[in-house]
């Protein structure tokens, strides 16, 4: 799912680097309000688990490559906020220093990864976790919550790279930088994450959100009110 250097345009690459700043700088604040200091050593391993796990990277038809993130369970554990500075940390070392995604789509790969899948991954579990399923209802709302988030931020991926042949392009037609139209990109991307990549996210969040639901209940960060240590 890292979009390489080339495929992205200018007007694309551009104003997302701006959005992921934004948020980033953002995300900086509600960290240190909302995280401990008991919690720091878990929020590194966080970012440690996320850029292992995103390091095992298949090839997909369209440009890219599909993988599981971990957004969705560190958002559950410890909140979208410290979900966009831990999987943004695992990109950009992943971009600078092993070249997987590109240095112009640095911006583009942490919004899709680090911004929008741990807010779609949180709001979703927060939604399934009303739903009454029984005993397992919060490891099927963990499953829901990293398959769809996963889904999602592939497709928006697919979006971004999808659209460049009609916003950047020669006076001929020819395209400039991805050469794959939505028609294309979507299909390969929403189909590998649907079938594979989404499958495998869900199950890494709900197995690790229900062992921390067995032993470390208070450190889920989606049962507490307002992102405190209180356990609803």
């Amino acid at each position: 799912m890292h979009i390489p250097d080339g495929y992205l345009s200018p007007q694309t690459y551009i104003p997302l680097i701006g959005v992921f700043v934004t948020v980033a700088a953002v995300a900086v604040k509600k960290v240190k309000d909302e995280v401990s200091a008991r919690d720091i050593p878990y929020l590194g391993m966080a970012a440690a688990f996320s850029f292992i796990i995103m390091m095992f990277n298949l090839p997909i038809p369209g440009g890219t490559t599909g993988h599981a993130v971990g957004s969705a369970v560190i958002t559950i554990l410890f909140g979208p906020w410290a979900a966009t500075i831990a999987v943004s940390v695992a990109l950009i070392i992943q971009a600078l220093i092993f070249g997987d995604g590109g240095i112009t789509a640095i911006g583009a790969n942490c919004f899709n990864m680090a911004v929008f899948m741990p807010f779609i991954a949180y709001y979703i579990f927060k939604l399934f976790c009303k739903i009454p399923f029984g005993k397992h209802r919060v490891s099927f709302a963990a499953f829901i919550s990293g398959y769809f988030s996963l889904v999602l931020a592939a497709i928006l991926t697919a979006v971004e790279f999808g659209i460049q042949p009609m916003i950047a392009s020669t006076a001929d037609g020819k395209a400039l930088y991805c050469p794959y139209d939505l028609s294309i990109a979507i299909p390969a991307m929403a189909i590998e994450h649907l079938l594979l990549f989404g499958i495998v996210e869900g199950i890494i969040t709900a197995i690790i959100v229900s062992y921390f639901l067995r032993n470390e209940p208070g450190l889920i960060y989606a049962f507490r009110k307002g992102g405190k240590n209180e356990i609803r």
